[in-house]
Formats: structure tokens, C-alpha cells, sequence
């Protein structure tokens, strides 16, 4: 513990009755105590008349800086003024001047022990803290890989698009990275919604499920019949989501999101998009900036029914789509990072 007090006799008096107990530091003063805090004592012992800064602007210093505010500061004091002044300091206690041995004893004891069990509970909680963390690390892979396989199971059915749900998401992530400092974007795409983005993509075409083989896997143009099933999957990955939602009693951002990626992606700018023929901003940002993912990553990626696009050839058609088919901010973003665009699809191309 660290004792400061400029009256030499009370100090060697204090270190007489606590050196048999405690290792005992001592300071002449108020500015020497302040160097010695360095030393990190367990306990500060300060007289509240000292030259400056005397006890009570010590006992004030220290109580206030975060670094040292843990530190329990006990104030030796003559009078009820000190004692009040070096309460409202912070102090943890106060002692009368003179001495009391027996008090000295118990408060510094008592003082210590209060110390220790805040370190202890402040241990335990750091431990806590950790575990739960570890906990929700543990959970969170474990939805994002159950939501992955999900996906993953209803783009089974199109054997030549085995990671478009990979490219997807890191296409949506990148483009909403590039759009956070743009003024129509910043407030609504901070980390943790970019982080719910890239977790709700893969659910984009979850609906597919829903669709006939016959029509999912046709090689030639479809029937306007069979095209009206087609559409059919936004709806059918809503209710999907939708149900979850039911069943959980309520909703949250990732589901909210998820559900408006899956139900409205296919919607365009125009207005010619489907299932409700949505405009605009009236289309969900989520599904716009999944739009042009989806869009672009269909055009580079083989189909039954033809070869894939090059990248150039892609770029130029969703760039034809500004302010039709998509957003024309978004397709400026994906302009603007195109070679990311590129980097995306080589490392998760498909198997030849």
C-alpha cells in the first residue's frame, strides 16, 4: 500500500502499525505520491492536508482517471469538512486525525478485502465474457453453415451453378462496402447490417424448391405459364422465411433482410420487375444490391442452355440495365470495383 502524508511523525507512525502486515510504501507529499502510483498499490492512504496537490485533490485525481479509478483511496482527516470533501472526491473511507490503531487496522483490511473480491468478480466476469463469446462464435457458425447447407440444398438442382450462392454474397458485401461512404447508402449499410447481407443472400432463390424440375431445368425459353410458376420462387422463399419468423414468435434484422432478398430481388428499377412490380426505392436496398450480383453472376456462369458471358460481356449488359433493370448507383459501385468482381468469381468458380 502507498502511504502519502507531508507530517513525517504521522507517517512513520502509520508504516509502525502496518509494516507487520503490509509492504509499505511512503511519500512525502502529494506530488510524490503521484509518481509512486506507477508502482500500482493496492491501496492509497492519504492525509487530506499535504502541499499541492494535497489529499483531496489526489484522492479527486485518482478516483477520476480510468487507469487508476479501481484504486481504493482512504483520506486521513481533522474535521467533518474533510471528511464530506473527500467523500464527494471518491474516496472509498476516511479516518479521524489522530489515529486509531484499531481503526487504521480494520478499514485498511477491510478496504483490501473489497479490492481483492472486485478483482476476483472483475476475473470471473472477463472469463465469462469469454466463454460466452466463444459460445456465440460456436453458434454463429453453426447457423451460417445450417443456412449455407440450406441453400445449397435448393441450388442442388442446378448442377452449373454450384457456388453462385458463394460468389453472391461476397459480390452483395463488396458492393455495399463501396457504397458505404455514398451519401443514398451510409446510414443504412453499417457493419452489422453488411454482416446480416452477407448471411441472408444465399436464401436469395431458397424458393426454387418450390419450382418443377420440369421447369427449373428446362433447356429452352419458357412458356408464359411455366414462366408465371418460375416467379413463383420469390413468393414461395418469402413464405418460407415467413414461417420461420411464425414459428420463432416474432422476427429480426437477418430474417427481415433475408426475407426481402428472397421475395423481391427479381424486382427492377422500372418497375417491370415481379412478384409486385415494385420502383425505385420502393424495392428493398438489400434486394437491389442482389439484384445486380445475381444478374451479373448468372451472365458469367455456363447454363444449360448456353455458355457463360465473358466478364466484359457481362459488365456491358448490366451496365445497359442502369436506371432500367437496376439502381444506378449500384451499377456505378460494381463499375467501380469490377476487378473485385473478377477476383470473386476465379476463386469460387465452379468445377469444370
Amino acid at each position: 500500500m502507498l502511504v502519502a502524508d507531508a507530517d513525517t511523525s504521522e507517517l512513520m507512525q502509520i508504516n509502525a502499525l502496518l509494516e507487520a502486515r503490509y509492504e509499505v510504501k511512503l511519500a512525502n507529499g502529494g506530488a510524490q505520491a503521484l509518481r509512486m502510483l506507477e508502482q500500482q498499490p493496492d491501496v492509497l492512504l492519504l492525509a487530506a492536508a499535504m502541499p499541492e496537490p494535497d489529499g483531496l485533490q489526489l484522492c479527486a485525481r485518482v478516483c477520476a482517471d480510468p487507469a487508476t479509478a479501481a484504486l481504493p483511496v482512504l483520506v486521513l482527516c481533522t474535521d467533518a469538512a474533510q471528511r464530506s470533501a473527500a467523500l464527494q472526491a471518491g474516496a472509498a473511507d476516511t479516518l479521524d486525525l489522530p489515529l486509531d490503531p484499531d481503526s487504521l487496522q480494520q478499514r485498511v483490511a477491510t478496504q483490501l478485502e473489497l479490492a481483492q473480491a472486485r478483482r476476483l468478480l472483475a476475473e470471473r466476469a472477463l472469463q465469462l465474457e469469454t466463454l460466452v463469446a466463444a459460445r456465440t462464435e460456436e453458434l454463429s457458425r453453426m447457423r451460417d453453415a445450417t443456412i449455407l447447407a440450406l441453400a445449397n440444398l435448393a441450388e442442388s438442382r442446378n448442377h452449373d451453378t454450384v457456388n453462385h450462392l458463394r460468389r453472391t454474397q461476397h459480390y452483395v458485401v463488396a458492393l455495399a462496402r463501396h457504397l458505404q461512404q455514398h451519401p443514398r447508402f451510409a446510414r443504412e449499410l453499417d457493419e452489422d447490417t453488411i454482416g446480416l447481407l452477407f448471411r441472408a443472400a444465399p436464401l436469395h432463390d431458397i424458393g426454387q424448391v418450390g419450382v418443377p424440375d420440369a421447369i427449373l431445368l428446362k433447356p429452352g425459353a419458357l412458356t408464359p405459364e411455366e414462366f408465371a410458376q418460375m416467379k413463383m420462387h420469390t413468393v414461395y422463399g418469402r413464405d418460407a422465411i415467413r414461417e420461420v419468423e411464425s414459428c420463432m414468435g416474432g422476427s429480426n434484422a437477418f430474417l427481415r433482410h433475408a426475407a426481402d432478398i428472397a421475395y423481391s430481388h427479381q424486382e427492377k428499377w422500372d418497375g417491370s420487375g415481379y412478384p409486385q412490380g415494385l420502383a425505385g426505392e420502393a424495392i428493398p436496398l438489400s434486394a437491389r444490391l442482389m439484384a445486380v450480383a445475381d444478374v451479373y453472376d448468372a451472365l458469367v456462369s455456363r447454363r444449360i442452355y448456353r455458355p457463360a458471358f465473358t466478364h466484359e460481356t457481362a459488365v456491358e449488359m448490366v451496365r445497359q440495365g442502369r436506371g432500367e433493370h437496376f439502381d444506378p448507383d449500384i451499377v456505378d459501385a460494381m463499375l467501380a470495383i469490377e476487378e473485385t468482381f473478377m477476383q470473386i468469381a476465379a476463386q469460387y468458380r465452379d468445377p469444370e
